[in-house]
Order: structure tokens, then C-alpha cells, then sequence
């Protein structure tokens, strides 16, 4: 009698050599288009008999879904934060919950850098004006913020904090953090940074630069108290989950100049596990077209560190199915009785 092959549910592209890989021990239903993630309806229909599921940003995973998929034992995500999978829901069903936890972090902090950048010396708006046929030469205009002398406060001093304070270091800006959980003070010094408390990093940055993960405790952290809070005309970057801004109170902040640039890679409607999340982007936030500089979440969009990322979510599939713990396990299931085909 011939044996099944495991059955893995991949819920956006991949590079073909992560199908292939799955391929050689797998059957492999993969999602072939860049435009569109599979909804959850086609994961529940397509994955009812699966036992790994490679997930993204996009997914959603929660107790409901998992009832619906007794066969999976594990999910496989392509990403670090996981605040959009139920993690103890997981547990409870006996079913692995995997991440990939350090190859997105230097692609996030480049980004970031470039955001600061991008917004600060108004990249974006000469862009538009050279593009209009207007411009004639030289002329003193659109005057932006530099990184030299400036004083950068970064929120979160976890790998991302600290790969952006790094890359910082050269730019001769100071550079203070907040983060409850502190840094030693000999990585302090190495990475020239200076312990604030959050209201005071806000009063005193010409740059806040959000850095940490969401958490009932992080969620709207910027709002409008916080932002009455910082230096009139700073900018405010948020390259980390849009939950962690009140988009809605920073275009009234960018409307009042009270800030004066807001360069965003996440938006709050991407946070699927908040039932009250946005269902788009503020409008109002978009048409300040001058004033804001957002990206489609970029973080980690640089093509061979995609391919690495889906890579090491498949190989954490692979030691699941063959009864091993897979190394970017993130939970211990309760029980691991549910059947993998072999």
C-alpha cells in the first residue's frame, strides 16, 4: 500500500525553492500569487486535511480556526512578531507554533533608517517636484531635519532597538531609549546610549523611533497625550506594529504641527487579533501627502532574506512532521496526538 505524503498548506508565495524543499517530502498546496494571501476560507478548505501550515502577516489564527483544522500539528511562521496567532490556543490543540526570530531583524532596522531619513530631508516631496516638470535648479526650499546633532529617542530596546541604535551610531546623533526592561550599562556604553523614562524621551527627541512589540501594555502607546507630550515639529517613525499608534490622533498632531512628519512601515489594521482594529488606513493620515512618508511593511523585503525566512519556517515544518521539536518553537503543546501521515 502507498504511503500518504504529509499534506503542507503555504498561505502566500514563496520562493520555488522552499516549494521544492517542501516537495521532496511533502505534498505542497502553495499559494502562486503576490497579490493576494489565501482568505480564510481557502486556508480552511484547502488546509482541512493539512498538518503544517506556513502562515504570514496576513493570517489570522485563533481557537476557531484551529477547531476547524484537527489534522494540523503545526504552524510555521514566516515572521517574529506573532501577536496576530493565538499562542495558548495553540498549545491547547497540540499544535506547534513556530517563528523565525532573527533574520528580520537587520533588513527592519535598515528600513528604519532609511524612513528617518526619507522623512526628515523630504526625499519623497522632491521626488514629486522633479517629477512634475517645475523644477529649474537650486532654490532654498524644503528645508528638513538632519541626523547629525540631533537627538534620536528609540521606544524598545529589544533586537530591532538595538540594530537601529547601532547603525546610528555614525550618524553623530544622541541617542536616548526607553524600555522597561533596561540594558546592561556596559551595552549602554557600547551602543552610546543614554536611560530615559518614556515622558522624557518624548519631551526632548527631535526623532521618537518606535521599536518594541505589541502588548496589551504597548497598544495606541503613542496617543494623544503622548503626543502632546513630544517636541513640537519632531517626526515620529514607526517601522514595529501599527497598534502601537493612534493614527487617527497623530493626523491631528500633523494637522495642528504639533508633529511635523510621521514615516510608518505598519498600520493598525494589519492587527488582526484586535477585534476594534481599523479596517484601513486613516484618510486623513493619507492625504497628508507633504507631511508623512508610509511604506507597504517593507521590514524585511529584501529578496534573500524573504527567501531565507520561508526557508527556515519550512524546515521548522519538517522537523515537526517527523515528531522532532522544531527549533523556533515558541510553545510546549498540552498533547501531541493528532496524526501525521508518513
Amino acid at each position: 500500500m502507498r504511503s500518504v505524503s504529509p499534506k503542507i498548506l503555504v498561505t502566500n508565495w514563496v520562493h520555488p525553492e522552499v516549494v521544492d524543499y517542501l516537495g521532496n517530502h511533502c505534498e505542497v498546496v502553495a499559494n502562486r500569487s503576490r497579490e493576494e494571501p489565501f482568505t480564510r476560507e481557502q486556508i480552511l478548505e484547502k488546509g482541512k486535511d493539512a498538518v503544517g501550515i506556513i502562515a504570514f502577516m496576513p493570517d489570522f489564527v485563533d481557537e476557531a480556526l484551529l477547531v476547524r483544522l484537527p489534522s494540523v500539528c503545526v504552524i510555521a511562521c514566516a515572521l517574529k512578531g506573532y501577536d496576530n496567532f493565538d499562542v495558548e490556543a495553540c498549545t491547547r490543540h497540540g499544535v506547534w507554533l513556530t517563528i523565525v526570530p532573527d533574520l528580520l531583524t537587520v533588513p527592519t532596522a535598515e528600513l528604519t533608517i532609511g524612513l528617518m531619513i526619507g522623512l526628515a530631508r523630504k526625499v519623497l516631496e522632491g521626488d514629486r517636484q522633479i517629477r512634475s516638470g517645475r523644477f529649474l535648479g537650486w532654490r532654498p526650499m524644503l528645508y528638513g531635519l538632519g541626523l547629525a546633532g540631533s537627538r534620536v529617542g528609540i521606544v524598545g530596546m529589544g533586537a530591532v532597538g538595538q540594530a537601529v541604535a547601532q547603525r546610528l551610531r555614525g550618524f553623530d546623533a544622541e541617542l536616548i531609549y526607553f524600555d522597561a526592561r533596561p540594558l546592561s550599562e556596559s551595552r549602554e556604553r557600547e551602543l552610546h546610549l543614554q536611560r530615559s523614562v518614556f515622558d522624557q524621551l518624548l519631551d526632548v527627541s527631535d526623532y521618537v523611533v518606535l521599536a518594541l512589540p505589541l502588548s496589551e501594555q504597548s497598544v495606541d502607546i503613542i496617543d494623544e497625550r503622548a503626543l502632546s507630550r513630544m517636541k513640537r515639529g519632531s517626526l515620529l517613525i514607526n517601522p514595529a506594529r501599527g497598534s502601537l499608534v493612534n493614527e487617527e490622533a497623530v493626523a491631528d498632531a500633523l494637522a495642528s504641527g504639533q508633529l511635523a512628519g510621521y514615516a510608518a512601515d505598519v498600520f493598525e489594521m494589519e492587527d488582526w487579533a484586535r477585534p476594534d482594529r481599523r479596517r484601513g488606513i486613516s484618510q486623513r493620515l493619507l492625504a497628508e501627502r507633504e507631511r508623512t512618508l508610509l511604506t507597504p511593511h517593507l521590514g524585511s523585503a529584501v529578496d534573500s532574506v524573504r527567501r531565507q525566512i520561508a526557508m527556515e519556517a519550512a524546515h521548522n515544518v519538517q522537523q515537526a512532521v517527523k515528531g522532532q521539536r522544531p527549533r523556533g518553537a515558541i510553545n510546549e503543546p498540552v498533547e501531541r496526538t493528532r496524526r501525521v501521515a508518513s
